[in-house]
């Protein structure tokens, strides 16, 4: 039986499309190895979103190019390959196929291409259309991670961000059929697990190209109606101005829907999200968020920011620190912004130093430190529900994490304890850290 290999590399949407090949290579009849020596096909699913993940996917991609033996074939797929196929050709000597990621669902016919007939050089399959939603070949798409499931229910984005490339390598939005993801919940929860994850590049958007409104909380009343028994359903990646407050109605009164809000804003001062072509209504910011906590007492809020964009200055800059320092958030992510050519914002360039990104991100996260220990500490005492995702034998704790920590991203709970893994736990929080927990099995 011909096996395979997949590395994938990036974000949570990213392994979701890695695991969809895998189902679709297994139902071919290929079996999964997790040795590079033994695969007789290596896919790399590749990011292609800022420098940085460029460079990690060749790289990667590199290494396994110096181990690849006679008959292996190496495939490189994805974010990076869908922009920039012909770039990784050239630098990676070795891939025999370019597979991009508006075609994840092809992989099985390019394995067969290759195998059938010699490739001197590399085999390209880059169709422009996306047919996410219409052509998945019977996938499922979600990836299981222990006790948790990412459900991917859109891909691209028709948002015009002039930072961001996710436009030029996915295409625009394509919502999936409801009818296909309240399938995958089903099959989730008779796989028995305990939280549904809802991932797309925005998923706020999620049935506007079907003319749909409020597509979002009309389908989260859906799903904890075919999914009732899944206790977490969490949502990421809201566009600001479209948490509506039908969506904030639905998440409030939906107990299986966690109090979390993962909204990214980029920045907080108008001007600076004018020129990143984001929304810069901050008053908006401000009555959705006081409305949202208003409704969600427990809402654990988390957002994202970009240092040294192209004219930042230092005023704008101390707004958005400001503005940190007001809303309190429970969780903040950041970024020093990465000049990506071929974006809207190519024509304004890179012109703030490394150095100045460096200590304007370094001085966000200081303080943002500071206030989610802050936050923390209003848990200890408290018993809460923990889903338990592994066990340190050598320190005696098992890892979990609460409502208010998405996967990968956010903080963990150590427990004292040896609670079942994949299952939720009661646990009393009995110490808090700048972004983890600790606590006791009740």
């Amino acid at each position: 039986m011909p096996t395979f290999l997949i590395a994938s590399l990036g974000c949570s949407k990213n392994t979701v499309d890695a695991d969809s090949m895998a189902q679709l290579l297994r139902q071919a009849d290929y079996h999964p190895t997790d040795d590079p020596a033994t695969a007789d096909v290596v896919i790399v699913n590749t990011c292609g979103f800022i420098a940085a993940a460029r460079e990690e996917s060749l790289e990667v991609l590199r290494d396994f190019a110096a181990q690849k033996r006679p008959g292996q074939f190496l495939i490189a797929a994805g974010c990076l390959t869908q922009r920039y196929g012909e770039e990784v050709a050239r630098e990676v000597p070795g891939v025999d196929a370019i597979l991009g990621t508006r075609r994840w669902m092809d992989i099985v016919d390019v394995v067969r291409r290759l195998r059938a007939t010699p490739h001197p050089q590399p085999l390209y399959h880059l169709p422009e259309a996306p047919t996410v939603g219409r052509d998945e070949r019977g996938a499922l798409r979600v990836s299981r991670q222990g006790g948790s499931a990412y459900l991917k229910i859109a891909d691209g984005c028709r948002r015009k961000c002039a930072f961001c490339a996710i436009p030029l390598i996915k295409g625009t939005l394509v919502s999936r059929p409801r009818e296909a993801v309240l399938n995958e919940a089903r099959a989730l929860q008779e796989a028995g697990v305990q939280e549904i994850i809802l991932i797309a590049q925005d998923t706020t958007d999620y049935g506007h190209d079907r003319g749909e409104r409020d597509g979002l909380a009309s389908l989260l009343e859906d799903m904890v109606q075919v999914a009732p028994e899944v206790p977490w359903i969490r949502v990421m990646y809201a566009f600001p101005g479209y948490v509506t407050d039908r969506l904030i109605e639905v998440m409030a009164t939906r107990g299986q829907i966690v109090p979390y809000l993962d909204m990214p804003l980029q920045h907080a001062h108008p001007a600076t999200l004018r020129r990143m072509q984001r929304p810069a209504n901050m008053d908006w910011v401000h009555r959705t968020l006081e409305k949202v906590r208003q409704a969600m007492p427990e809402v654990a809020l988390r957002t994202t920011f970009i240092v040294g964009y192209p004219g930042e200055t230092e005023e704008e800059f101390q707004a958005l620190l400001d503005f940190v320092e007001e809303i309190r958030f429970d969780r903040v992510g950041a970024f020093q912004f990465s000049f990506e050519r071929g974006t809207p914002s190519e024509p304004l360039g890179d012109p703030v130093p490394a150095e100045v990104k460096e200590d304007r991100w370094e001085r966000l996260m200081a303080l943002q430190q500071g206030i989610s220990l802050e936050r923390n500490q209003q848990f200890v005492g408290r018993v809460m529900d923990v889903l338990i995702e592994g066990y340190d034998a050598e320190a005696g704790l098992a890892i979990g994490r609460t409502y208010r920590d998405a996967p990968e991203i956010d903080g963990l709970v150590l427990v004292e304890g040896r609670p079942e893994v994949g299952q939720m736990a009661r646990v009393r929080i009995t110490g808090a850290m700048p972004y983890d927990l600790t606590g006791v099995l009740v």
